[in-house]
């Protein structure tokens, strides 16, 4: 299966390319030329399988380059019980009649990035000798908080590599922070970017498109990818999980075989719920695509409207991996909603560029919005949730899984839909205890963010996970501030 420029039809490359590129040179996001299909004898089957299986089943439709055997070698690897719980990967937590919970902190940051981030440092090297190349890959990755330290800690020490992360200042939970100033590893670098997360990511993007400046590290013996969900072996692990969700629901007894679910995803990027979206266009029985936005909300508006305008008011929230305007995986979905027209997906990221802002066609929209719904919450409204999940179901969830939560509750109350929906759950309620200890039991934070983890511990009755209890004896090795326009040669002064 060969891969495809959202940006330029002609553009085909392998996926073992796809993964070692990251973007196309063109600016736009690979896509396979095809989506795989899953029938419901397939499903079954892999109903008797676990973890490894499944996403082995899922990734070798997708990833062609790779034999069975080298997908189920590096899946075995990456959710080994060491860094997953050994029952379940990804446990399903009923929390009402019709919902349920799909827990993805469970890996080693406490973060659904760790089910991509942990298998792609496999893939990547892998890929690298597909392809003959021999230079040391340098991962530039901008973050909103999560994926940072995932793909650090996915990378540390990996040889032949080298990975660099750029978060907003200011724009993450003090625990985000820690996990990446505190990161071990002799190939890591972290900066913070002043700004906010889609300065960060501007930069990180500007840095791929400069040709010259690739040609400089190439004959210094670097190449460029990234670990963001723009690079498809990020992306791709992610359909997996929502096929596991799936069968965890048949296997208990909740649906049956063949029967639909909706699935709610809170997120800013749009790279989790595209691959809820794709796990739909292979063949998964799915109804309706929740898109969760929190007071950021300019996927919701474009859902609603069918106008992207990032021209807005930039919000800090208590759920921080959210607070993105510009949705790099949106250009992907609207590169298969209107057909596969690279022309025009060109047109819309070239107004997006120049205007800040695009209109989709009126049939583009009906399309759009036959496959999802859209909501939003502020953080008054997530904390709420927090509050009211915890003392009516005894469940504890956090910021950015509140919003998906609550914007649920929105959409059933609004059309009467009673369809069982899977519910992301995209971080520990640890990482941020600082807002989750008020909404949940009306306790003023007080001291550091160890003390929080503490206070959240003692109210709970929960164990604070140990790889965020550590970080109290880990000494911060990065904490040097940036402005966008220095990244570029911040990257090269490091290469140096």
């Amino acid at each position: 299966m060969d891969y495809i420029s959202t940006r330029d039809n002609a553009c085909r490359v392998s996926a073992a390319q796809a993964i070692v590129s990251g973007l196309s040179p063109d600016g736009g996001l690979f896509l396979p030329e095809s989506l795989p299909q899953f029938t419901r004898s397939d499903i079954e089957a892999m109903s008797k399988q676990d973890y490894v299986g499944c996403a082995t089943e899922v990734l070798s439709r997708f990833l062609t380059d790779f034999t069975k055997e080298e997908l189920r070698e590096y899946i075995g690897k990456a959710y080994a019980p060491a860094k997953f719980p050994p029952r379940e990967v990804a446990p399903v937590v009923q929390l009402d009649e019709q919902a349920a919970i799909l827990e993805l902190f469970h890996g080693p940051t406490c973060a659904f990035k760790d089910f991509a981030l942990q298998l792609l440092p496999y893939l990547l090297t892998a890929s690298l000798k597909k392809t003959g190349e021999n230079k040391t890959v340098v991962i530039l990755v901008a973050t909103s908080g999560d994926t940072g330290k995932a793909a650090l800690e996915g990378f540390a020490d990996v040889p032949g590599t080298r990975i660099c992360v750029f978060y907003p200042d200011g724009g993450t939970s003090n625990i985000q922070r820690l996990q990446m100033t505190t990161q071990e590893g002799g190939n890591v670098m972290v900066f913070a970017a002043k700004g906010n997360f889609d300065d960060a990511q501007n930069g990180v993007k500007r840095i791929f498109t400069d040709q010259p400046f690739a040609q400089e590290l190439a004959e210094r013996g670097y190449l460029l990818s990234s670990a963001n969900s723009i690079n498809w072996g990020r992306l791709a692990p992610q359909i997996a999980y929502y096929f596991t969700a799936y069968i965890s629901q048949v296997n208990s007894g909740k649906i049956k075989l063949g029967d639909p679910i909706n699935i709610v995803v809170p997120t800013g990027n749009f790279g989790n719920i595209l691959a809820a979206y794709f796990a739909k266009q292979c063949g998964l029985p799915v109804s309706r695509l929740i898109c969760a936005s929190n007071q950021n909300n300019v996927l919701t508006d474009f859902i609603t409207t069918g106008t992207y305008d990032r021209n807005r008011s930039f919000y800090l929230t208590s759920s921080p991996s959210m607070d993105i305007l510009i949705s790099s995986n949106l250009e992907r979905l609207l590169y298969l909603l209107c057909g596969r027209d690279d022309v025009k997906v060109r047109g819309y990221m070239e107004q997006l560029s120049t205007t800040g802002k695009y209109t989709v066609e009126n049939e583009l929209l009906e399309r759009l919005q036959a496959e999802f719904s859209a909501g939003c919450a502020d953080d008054a409204q997530t904390a709420a949730c927090i509050g009211r999940i915890y003392r009516e179901k005894g469940y504890l969830c956090d910021t950015h899984t509140a919003v998906a939560v609550e914007v649920y509750h929105n959409y059933r109350e609004k059309t009467g839909d009673l369809t069982p929906t899977v519910i992301a759950s995209t971080a520990s309620p640890f990482k941020f205890a600082g807002s989750v200890l008020p909404a949940a039991f009306g306790t003023q934070p007080q001291g550091d963010e160890f003390e929080l983890l503490g206070q959240l511990e003692d109210k709970s009755g929960m164990h604070a996970p140990a790889a965020l209890a550590g970080l109290r004896q880990k000494t911060e090795r990065f904490t040097r501030v940036i402005q966008p326009a220095e990244m570029k040669q911040a990257v090269s002064d490091w290469l140096l």
